[in-house]
């Protein structure tokens, strides 16, 4: 392992579905999948 690899802390992602924040870890494969295909945009005002 790299220098940099051994100084990394996991991180917990946490994301809005039906309704409430929820870590992305503990949902099912189809979603972890559709989460990872999203593209995030900005909107200029």
């Amino acid at each position: 392992m790299s220098p940099i690899e051994t100084q990394r802390t996991a991180c917990e992602v946490y994301s809005r579905i039906t309704g409430y924040l929820r870590p992305v870890q503990q949902w099912n494969d189809g979603k972890q999948a559709e989460y990872a295909n999203r593209k995030t945009f900005k909107i200029n005002k």
